[in-house]
């Protein structure tokens, strides 16, 4: 039940509405939206991961709970640099794509979100790792999906008053009212 929350239910753009800068700013083309999401997926994964354990085995025992966000950040911070270094080298045509979307992941809120979640939700190590993958998973889902969405809109008869930004804007209420359905549907 974890994953089917994470990933649809509470969807962390489309229902709790954390990382809307990249879902708007990235989700032009299903490719790049898709690559988005699997730095996102990683970079997530193992911060939340990290801030696992340094909660656990740092910060709780010495009782300096006060460094938490301090903490998460720097180490978010230094692991979308190894990110960003690893894709410029591997994929050139890729790190332009993501363009100064890619050194936000730093500054995404749901990444630093969900790695303070788990600590509030007091989740074990594993579990946090399932509860991470999935959010990360909803992330992605909710971004391709939305770029496959960009894509046919471009395409399509759309009156002028509503081209660009409100035809988008429309667009994602839409999706948000669509994944809020889910609870309904599971019966939560």
């Amino acid at each position: 039940m974890i994953v089917l929350s994470a990933l649809l239910i509470n969807n962390i753009v489309l229902i709790r509405f954390l990382a809307l800068c990249s879902f708007f700013g990235v989700s032009n083309k299903i490719e790049v939206s898709l690559s988005m999401g699997m730095a996102v997926i990683f970079v997530m994964t193992i911060a939340s991961s990290a801030s696992w354990i340094i909660w656990y085995f740092f910060l709780s025992p010495l009782k300096i709970e006060f460094l938490r966000t301090a903490s998460f950040i720097l180490v978010i911070a230094m692991l979308v640099q190894l990110v960003e270094m690893y894709i410029k080298k591997s994929s050139p045509a890729l790190y332009n794509a993501l363009g100064i979307y890619l050194p936000l992941i730093a500054t995404n809120c749901a990444v630093l979100g969900i790695a303070i979640l788990i600590i509030d939700y007091q989740l074990g190590f594993l579990k946090s790792i399932i509860y991470t993958i999935s959010v990360a998973a909803g992330y992605t889902l909710s971004i391709v999906l939305f770029a496959g969405i960009r894509e046919r809109i471009e395409i399509a008869p759309i009156p002028d008053i509503l081209k660009g930004a409100p035809i988008i804007f429309i667009t994602a209420g839409i999706m948000s009212l669509a994944f809020l359905g889910f609870a309904h549907l599971f019966g939560l």
